[in-house]
């Protein structure tokens, strides 16, 4: 009866986020019954305005009437939401019943109607509802309306981030040095509440000292040195890009509690190893992507310095004996009676003191000259990727991306932890400016993560994941949806192979550490992996591989998910998940166009999904720029069926799951465009076709 579908250009054109000051074209179909259709639509970011535009009738056909408008999006970054208001012409009607929704006319004379986003509709489709979609802030968002987001036509990501493939470290977790020195390692930044591993091997602490409990403070004697002389396996994964989980000075070993800001921690081997680091990075043309906390600092660090263990006055003595320090303006002491000073902290933690982005001496601190900023680009690093980025202020992230600007000659990125939709997330009573080309690059991939581990584990059939990835594709900028960090396995997330073969967290960490994985569920993990990295090699962003994810490691979420890595001692399964991700990365390097090649769905059914990533027949790709090398066209078959084959016919590139005879022999296939081959994919398995 209505229909509008904005993933198709027949309905909306151009395809997904708009650039400021572009031209849109909406169309709109409904039935004859229908009259005054009126396109509504709201748009803004910290404040909304509301408008409503009537759409001219272009067509008439037998069964409904067309109306089109063509509108210009704002020339200032926005998110535009949209629906469609109809008129019901049927005046004796006491109630309508339109696509099996029944409501009570609200008047007598007409009725009033609303085409709305379907949620689970697919390729962007619309449902009647007998209300208007909610899209205020604090409101529960339904019924949903259409977005565009428009962004900042001036936004670019650096082109070395667009499809890059990443590898995240641990860095105490990832390898010793070979000059490692245990009593050194105690020796270098002595703290009482401190728990050394002299055994690699050993498991991670649970328990803490006695005096007091668990505080994530052991440590194994990972080091920067430790990376650098393993620069060649991590070159063998195809790797472009590291990411270092916080490598600043501080007390615990995670080192979200930073103690100072401009020095390596002694630990993993001071400045000098960062330089040796970046420096070997660079021969091998590998960039480097540090970790930076801004949203808070540790209580024990020489800015807030609560036990004295650093020179000079911090914050926290400040507050106390009223001392000076430049330090004190930058948190927030709460008046009390207690002899002890309330601080406002990062959500209730009194270990991390919480700090005003908003003080202009944190922020010359943070960007000026010889900055935080300045000083880490100078040394090496490529970008930055922002700890809890929806937990600081919009305008230090726009400050931010400047800097790292600046600082680089346009060549560094920002990249933000946002988990949720950083289109459209709402947090601090605002929507947030993270999608519109002024204050991240990109964000990392949560989302993708749901989807795809949700697929693999058949909680999402092949259609509605499909929907659910093409819904993000048309919320995000290209420049940054080709950045997207898209992840299976984090430092804040269960290794992914425990939840592809549904092992229940039993919460308990002494239970989880006593969990490993019997023979049959890794080899059950094994199958899954190669399919989760399969689909992560092929789709469009930045693939993120977790350190030891590529020999299976297990764990369920921190501290098990930060184990040491296994060298010498990684399991057959591990060794094939290893040679499997060689031989599939290897794919990226020599063809272009699985990092920035056009992308479309060709099947997307029961479980199983197909796609392509091409070129134009001027060999360039989704961004205009010519690709001379590798091939034109690759398709990626993923089966995650239990039992039954998928079939692929190259002449007709049709696609068939069935019983069919023969089995996956290979993970990648050559082929000619045009042949007559069959191909046929065996359950739990993927393949690539490199069409020559």
């Amino acid at each position: 009866m209505f229909k509008h579908t904005s993933r198709s250009e027949k309905y909306r054109e151009p395809f997904g986020a708009l650039k400021t000051g572009s031209d849109v074209r909406l169309v709109f179909d409904a039935s004859k019954d229908s009259a005054d259709v009126v396109l509504c639509y709201s748009y803004g970011l910290y404040g909304f305005s509301y408008h409503e535009e009537p759409m001219r009738l272009i067509k008439e056909t037998k069964n409904y009437d067309r109306y089109e408008t063509e509108m210009q999006v704002p020339s200032e970054v926005c998110i535009l939401f949209y629906w469609f208001r109809v008129k019901y012409k049927d005046s004796d009607l006491h109630k309508i019943e339109l696509d099996g929704l029944s409501f009570n006319k609200p008047d007598p004379e007409h009725t009033y109607v609303y085409y709305v986003f379907d949620e689970c509709g697919n390729n962007g489709s619309g449902k009647v509802y007998p209300e208007p979609p909610r899209i205020g802030v604090e409101e529960d968002k339904y019924p949903f309306a259409w977005q565009i987001t428009v962004y900042d036509k001036d936004f670019k990501t650096p082109d070395f981030l667009k499809g890059a493939l990443m590898y995240q470290i641990f860095p105490d977790r990832f390898g010793r040095d070979k000059d490692f020195d245990f009593e050194a390692m105690q020796n270098k930044s002595p703290r009482s509440e401190r728990i050394y591993h002299k055994d690699w091997d050993e498991d991670v602490d649970i328990y803490g000292k006695p005096d007091t409990g668990y505080l994530a403070c052991d440590f194994f004697g990972g080091s920067l040195d430790g990376i650098t002389e393993r620069l060649d396996y991590i070159k063998s994964l195809g790797i472009d890009v590291l990411y270092l989980n916080p490598i600043f000075e501080a007390r615990s070993s995670h080192r979200y509690d930073t103690a100072d800001y401009l020095n390596v921690d002694p630990i993993l081997g001071g400045n000098e190893a960062f330089l040796r680091l970046s420096a070997a990075c660079r021969e091998k043309g590998i960039r480097i992507v540090i970790d930076g906390v801004f949203s808070h600092t540790g209580a024990d660090s020489r800015y807030f310095n609560k036990f004295d263990r650093y020179d000079g006055v911090g914050a926290y003595r400040s507050y106390l004996t009223g001392e000076e320090s430049k330090f004190r303006s930058w948190y927030k002491f709460i008046p009390s009676d207690s002899d002890t000073p309330r601080y406002e902290s990062w959500w209730g933690f009194p270990d991390l003191p919480n700090v005003d982005e908003n003080d202009l001496s944190y922020r010359r601190f943070i960007f000026g000259k010889d900055g935080v900023v300045d000083t880490w680009i100078k040394r090496g690093a490529s970008g930055l990727r922002l700890d809890v980025s929806d937990e600081l202020p919009d305008s230090f992230i726009r400050q931010m991306r400047k800097s790292v600007r600046e600082y680089s000659d346009g060549q560094a990125c920002v990249i933000g932890e946002v988990w949720e939709d950083a289109s459209n997330k709402c947090s601090y009573g605002s929507y947030r400016d993270f999608m519109l080309g002024r204050t991240h690059d990109s964000v990392m991939g949560y989302t993708f993560r749901i989807g795809l581990l949700n697929f693999l584990t058949h909680r999402f059939n092949a259609k509605f994941f499909d929907s659910y990835l093409e819904g993000f594709r048309e919320r995000y900028p290209s420049e940054a949806y080709y950045s997207m960090m898209n992840l299976i396995s984090s430092h804040d997330v269960p290794r992914a192979i425990n939840i592809l073969v549904g092992k229940e967290d039993p919460g308990d960490r002494e239970l989880q550490k006593a969990i490993t994985l019997t023979e049959e569920e890794r080899e059950l993990g094994l199958k899954l992996m190669k399919l989760a990295y399969s689909f992560q090699i092929g789709y469009i962003g930045s693939p993120c591989l977790y350190y030891g994810d590529e020999v299976l490691m297990e764990g369920f979420r921190d501290p098990f998910n930060r184990r040491t890595y296994p060298w010498g001692k990684v399991d057959s399964f591990g060794l094939e998940e290893l040679r499997f991700v060689r031989e599939i990365s290897k794919l990226r390097i020599e063809n272009p166009v699985l990092r920035t090649g056009g992308y479309k769905t060709l099947y997307a059914e029961e479980n199983a999904i197909v796609f392509e990533r091409t070129l134009d027949k001027n060999r360039c790709d989704a961004f205009g720029k010519y690709v001379g090398e590798g091939a034109k066209r690759i398709v990626l078959l993923v089966n995650n069926n239990d039992s039954e084959f998928l079939m692929f016919d190259n002449k007709t590139d049709e696609i068939n799951i069935g019983h069919f005879k023969g089995e996956t022999q290979k993970s990648v296939m050559h082929i000619s465009s045009g042949s007559d081959t069959e191909v046929v994919v065996a359950p739990k398995s993927s393949l690539f076709l490199i069409f020559e």
